[in-house]
């Protein structure tokens, strides 16, 4: 009887463990972190008529001056699933609840006549089946009900960037799962084009090689150097005999007028006061 009852409790542990683990993870995948998205203490809630017509819903139609229930309106984030709750502003107790999935219809319509006003698709579980209905809902102030709008549009935009995320993620996984390694008896060749000889020269270096031997310019250390251009012509050298008659005034006279009698300079007429008594 020991043995048989220390194997059935043997056989009982592991299971009473594992049972506790897997209810334990089941309980961590089901809860989700709720995030309240908006929050807003003044919303009424309108009973409307159906719609007749493929038109859309008026607030002037439901007499706005009279609601049907006065309370808290929250938008609240669980997961990819988004909830939009009425509850009492004392008690916290659930009015209605409408939901925002992806790929259903959206649950908020606005009315063609005000900024403030909607219609709100709300949904129950009754006895088994899934109930909905159409109310109106109204917001005192307009800023609330541009945050409500927005709450909602930004819950949807994190689904849509969530599902591309997890698409790339996909395709990777599905692209680096393909095997480029060589197999046993694979050889890879490689051909490689020399590019330098046939690379285009620039017109200066075409300018260049053009030149004759005598005319290449010098290089050194890389660098370009021109020649210098040539020297001036020497000029041509002017004797003194020149300089002095080209600067005396009896060269106007011509060429005869030095060897002529009274072709005289200045300084001896100046130094002989009687030369021309003894002339005459």
């Amino acid at each position: 009887m020991d043995k048989e009852g220390d194997d059935q409790k043997q056989v009982i542990r592991p299971h009473d463990g594992g049972s506790g683990e897997e209810a334990r993870d089941e309980h961590e995948v089901v809860e989700a972190v709720e995030l309240v998205l908006f929050h807003v203490k003044e919303c009424y809630v309108y009973l409307i008529p159906p719609r007749k017509t493929a038109a859309s819903y008026r607030a002037d139609e439901w007499n706005v001056n009279k609601w049907h229930w006065e309370g808290a309106l929250k938008v609240v984030s669980k997961g990819e699933e988004c909830i939009i709750r009425l509850e009492d502003n004392k008690t916290g107790e659930l009015f209605a609840r409408a939901f925002l999935r992806t790929g259903e219809p959206h649950p908020v319509e606005p009315v063609i006549d005000s900024s403030r006003y909607f219609v709100l698709r709300v949904e129950e579980n009754l006895g088994g089946r899934l109930r909905h209905a159409f109310i109106g809902i109204g917001f005192r102030e307009r800023p609330d009900a541009y945050d409500f709008q927005a709450a909602l549009h930004d819950h949807m935009k994190y689904l849509n960037k969530k599902h591309a995320a997890e698409e790339m993620e996909q395709r990777f996984l599905e692209s680096s799962s393909v095997d480029y390694s060589l197999k046993e008896g694979e050889t890879l060749v490689l051909q490689i084009n020399n590019k330098g000889s046939s690379r285009p020269k620039s017109t200066l270096f075409q300018r260049l090689s053009s030149l004759s031997l005598d005319e290449k310019p010098i290089t050194k250390e890389g660098m370009i150097c021109i020649k210098p251009p040539p020297p001036p012509p020497p000029l041509s050298p002017v004797s003194p005999v020149d300089k002095s008659s080209a600067n005396s005034p009896t060269s106007n006279f011509g060429p005869d007028a030095q060897g002529s009698p009274m072709a005289t300079t200045p300084q001896a007429a100046a130094d002989d006061d009687f030369g021309d008594f003894q002339v005459a």
